[in-house]
């Protein structure tokens, strides 16, 4: 089993991907592409602020130069939406071979690549009378390499991190440039008006494609983490999977509006994840716990609403759930001794799911209980330590509810 001291490390990384994703969120879905790369050229008279494209035009052809999977995947999504067709190298020799193959109308370039690193490349490429003329947006990551890149002969920069709408921007200023016999656009008011209603129709499904992203990133971060939880936690297998499951079904049953709210959802995964900060030897015991150490088990509630409280995505309802799940109904649970309606409803169901689970699951303590024993118990505690309400809608949904267990039993 891991060290205490590694799982800490994690939820820092943990909390910091979470602030990370929340601010390129901000940057990109309310940024507008005021943040405009600087750019070289041979004309000394100022370039203007946008360069009208024409209604009508075939699509940019645009080579992602760069090692890193991940970013290449989330610009290609951008570039996707925005109707730019794209091909992807992540290495020199890659893109070498691209553009013997077809010449791109830009070349987007990172510069930090390992083995022949952008700038190398880039001066490459402005050397060779078949690839000068190609337009080459290098990405950089400081001054230093910027400097280096006008040096190389790149035609424009943007500083990582980057604002997606204004790589855009960069692209098709680069693109139509480029083009030879790309008209000097001087649209009448009406084409005006439709060239604004096209580039907003534009940003506004680059937004929604952001922010599908987003939310991606969010989930398989918080699903990965949830795991890690379980395999420190006892090896609960797919517990986390299932309480979501049954959560989500018991807060169909009593109100679909409360799976509105998306930080729910995330509360109901990561409920346990104060126990990040619980030493193993006190996690795996299989003996009965003393005092002292279930004093210590019971401040994960706790714990894990100080970590995930920032967290853009778990503001609200999933907090609550992390720090009100062991609260009773009765007012005997833990932290804060809440009690009937006082306790979050998010809290207030996923307690059912939690205990529906604990019980079907083998434990470090003993073995799990069948189907038919959890649903006396559950029934048994209704208005003791569950919410009659929630009880009555597991009661109404067992089936649905028994079909995931049997699906994600890994007993």
């Amino acid at each position: 089993m891991s060290s205490p001291i590694l799982w800490i490390v994690a939820a820092t990384l943990f909390s910091a991907l979470f602030s990370a994703l929340t601010v390129l969120s901000v940057r990109a879905l309310r940024e507008s592409p005021a943040d405009e790369p600087s750019t070289t050229t041979d004309d000394a008279s100022p370039e203007p602020e946008l360069r009208m494209r024409p209604l009508v035009a075939e699509p940019l052809y645009v080579l992602l130069v760069d090692d890193d999977p991940n970013l290449r995947a989330l610009l290609r999504t951008s570039f996707e939406i925005a109707d730019l067709e794209v091909a992807e190298a992540d290495s020199a020799k890659a893109a070498a071979t691209s553009i013997a193959d077809r010449h791109p109308d830009v070349i987007v370039l990172d510069v930090g690549m390992p083995g022949v690193n952008g700038l190398v490349l880039c001066r490459g490429l402005k050397a060779d009378p078949y690839t000068r003329d190609i337009p080459i947006c290098l990405l950089t990551g400081d001054a230093i390499s910027e400097a280096a890149g006008r040096d190389a002969g790149a035609d424009a920069f943007l500083r990582k991190p980057f604002s997606p709408l204004a790589l855009l921007q960069a692209i098709e200023e680069l693109g139509v440039g480029k083009r030879e016999g790309a008209p000097d656009y001087e649209p009448d008011g009406g084409q005006q008006l439709l060239l604004y209603a096209q580039d907003f129709r534009r940003l506004l499904e680059l937004e929604r494609g952001q922010r599908v992203l987003l939310q991606n990133a969010y989930r398989e971060t918080v699903v990965a983490l949830a795991r890690a939880i379980e395999s420190k936690d006892g090896a609960t297998g797919a517990h986390s999977e299932r309480v979501r499951l049954y959560a989500k079904e018991l807060a169909k049953a009593l109100s679909p509006s409360l799976l509105e709210e998306p930080s729910l959802e995330y509360g109901f995964i990561l409920h346990d994840i104060g126990k990040i900060g619980i030493p193993d030897r006190v996690l795996g015991k299989r003996a009965a716990l003393t005092d002292t150490e279930r004093r210590l088990i019971e401040t994960h509630t706790v714990l894990g609403e100080q970590m995930v409280g920032d967290a853009a995505l778990l503001r609200g309802p999933g907090a609550s759930v992390v720090r009100s799940h062991h609260e009773r109904w009765d007012g005997s649970g833990y932290p804060d001794r809440l009690s009937g309606e006082g306790i979050p409803i998010g809290a207030r169901i996923f307690a059912v799911a939690d205990a529906l689970d604990a019980i079907t699951s083998n434990r470090p303590y003993r073995p799990a209980k069948p189907w038919e024993d959890a649903a006396a118990e559950i029934a048994g505690q209704a208005g003791s330590q569950f919410d009659p309400r929630v009880v009555q809608a597991f009661q109404e949904r067992e089936g649905a509810l028994r079909q995931f267990y049997l699906e994600f039993n890994t007993n």
